[in-house]
């Protein structure tokens, strides 16, 4: 029977004579077949041992530590994946090298860029951690799981800063206009939304920093971290940043084995790599119904191990950042933009009659209520002065006071 043995270098295949062998035995055909030894192996039927990345971390993953454990009793069978860290380098069998030059077969450009473009992991992010608002990650979660059940796709932009020594702070998440299906989300982007937006960012001392979206309940079921449309999408608005910290965040609902679901958040970069592949015009953009999504297709052979390779599994192009959390200096309790139900003054009258006690500065102190002002206000003007108040908790100017207050009356 054949097992499919998921490491950094890919998919491979190893041939056992039945799920009776024992971890042990597993771990022997292995070097034998793929040459890794016995010794540098950790095993495990969890996908996210891939995303381990010191010693301690993978001292998490028990389910195959023990060597006299027989795979039948992992629920192993005939095409399982089993998922291998190993420590050291190793050479994979690749292709019958043909002769090049006045010998053989002459070389041409492409051959020669081709050779260049070296697929290899990237091992450290340009961003030490990413650190979400607990409140903003809260209601994007807690929308795609109550309101879409994780039955379609959602996505949007964080907003926050970089700190000196690389670390991105996430303070809250704008969620543009979209459709969103089981496979697909697309963004339709509103540029002069998106304008206010980046206007309100800046009066905080905010940017941009990131993209992120969910994988949906079917999606789970797949042999993949990112799709090929997911990583396409998130290296464009990776490449369109020009931001090395740039960070794209998936969230998923798991479901074990004895039915209860957790969601997670999983935090990656685009690798340098996968960023100038995508800017040089490399990947193969239509995707077809029979095209393997987690193999992403390049339109020139690409140098991956010592193949020449038209296809590279997506898993090359992820580097994985730590994920932190903090309290931000924003609430996130206003209805949220773009989402099922159509914001009216009323919402902004139950959001400011929600705490009458608490100073005006406090009840805006939240990007959708802002987002939802700056529409009747001046970008240039208004939008500055009361970013202002908010990022130092001053009071509210009478004036604007007088103008919000006036807004939430018409309801």
């Amino acid at each position: 029977m054949l097992l499919r043995i998921r490491s950094r270098d890919g998919l491979e295949r190893v041939t056992i004579d039945s799920a009776n062998i024992t971890v042990s035995q597993l771990k022997t055909l292995i070097q034998s077949q793929l040459q890794i030894p016995v010794q540098n192996q950790t095993l495990s039927t969890n996908q996210n041992l891939l995303l381990a990345k010191s010693p301690s971390d993978l001292q998490k993953f028990t389910d195959m530590s023990n060597s006299n454990t027989p795979l039948s009793s992992l629920n192993i069978s005939h095409g399982s994946i089993i998922f291998l860290s190993y420590e050291g380098e190793r050479s994979i069998k690749g292709p019958a090298i043909q002769p090049a030059g006045s010998f053989g077969r002459k070389m041409t450009m492409d051959d020669l860029i081709a050779k260049q473009m070296r697929v290899t992991r990237q091992e450290n992010p340009h961003c030490d951690s990413v650190s979400f608002d607990r409140d903003c990650a809260d209601a994007f979660q807690h929308y795609v799981n109550e309101s879409l059940a994780f039955a379609v796709k959602r996505g949007g932009f964080m907003y926050g800063t970089v700190s000196e020594d690389k670390k991105v702070e996430v303070n809250f998440i704008y969620e543009p206009p979209q459709q969103g299906t089981e496979e697909m989300l697309c963004l339709l982007r509103d540029p002069e939304e998106e304008k206010l937006v980046d206007g309100i960012a800046a009066g905080l001392g905010m940017k941009k920093v990131g993209f992120i979206f969910t994988q949906t309940i079917m999606q789970n079921k797949k042999d993949y971290t990112l799709s090929t449309r997911e990583v396409l999408q998130a290296v464009e608005y990776h490449a369109e940043s020009n931001m090395e910290e740039w960070v794209t965040t998936v969230v998923k609902l798991e479901v074990s084995e004895d039915g209860t679901a957790a969601i997670h958040f999983e935090a990656f970069q685009m690798s340098d790599m996968c960023v100038r592949l995508f800017k040089e015009g490399w990947f193969e953009t239509e995707i077809s119904e029979g095209d393997d999504p987690k193999l992403s297709k390049m339109k020139k052979e690409v140098v991956v191990g010592v193949k020449d390779v038209k296809e590279v599994d997506n898993d090359f192009f992820l580097v994985v950042v730590k994920i932190l959390d903090h309290q931000g200096p924003l609430s996130s309790t206003f209805p949220i933009e773009n989402r099922n139900t159509q914001l009216t003054m009323r919402a902004l009258k139950s959001h400011l009659d929600r705490s009458p006690n608490l100073p005006l500065v406090k009840r805006i102190s939240d990007f959708h209520l802002l987002l939802f002002l700056a529409r009747f206000l001046d970008l240039n003007s208004d939008v500055p002065a009361l970013t202002q108040c908010v990022l130092t908790q001053a009071a509210v100017p009478e004036g604007y006071k007088l103008l919000i207050n006036s807004m939430a009356e018409t309801a």
